[in-house]
């Protein structure tokens, strides 16, 4: 079997790409945001938040399910929408630990 070319760069690397893709789309970060502001879990329809229909909502809310940023709990016909702050507080190092590396290794052109 042949790998896949992701396959051929290491761990860590494979895991950032995969955090980085995740929030490479606006409607994602928005989501985000929007849950973070309001400091508490939201079982409304999210998409009268953003410029884009439910369908296309419930996809980008689903991506972040599926990575574990937000947690939704099905309450009845509504779910609610709450973000993982561990795993935020994880997915924060993943960050900060890449642009620490790329801090260390720049050169003096960047001074």
């Amino acid at each position: 079997m042949v790998a896949s070319k992701t396959e051929l760069f290491n761990e860590v690397l494979r895991e950032r790409a995969k955090l980085f893709k995740l929030l490479a789309h606006p409607a994602r970060l928005q989501i985000l945001q929007y849950l973070s502001s309001t400091q508490s879990c939201i079982s409304g329809d999210i998409s009268e938040e953003l410029p884009l229909g439910r369908t296309t909502v419930n996809q980008h809310l689903k991506e972040l399910k599926d990575a574990g940023l937000i947690i939704g709990t099905v309450e009845g016909v509504k779910t609610n929408y709450c973000l993982d702050c561990c795993l935020i507080d994880k997915k924060l190092k993943i960050l900060d630990d890449f642009l620490k590396e790329l801090k260390e290794h720049s050169h003096s052109c960047c001074s």
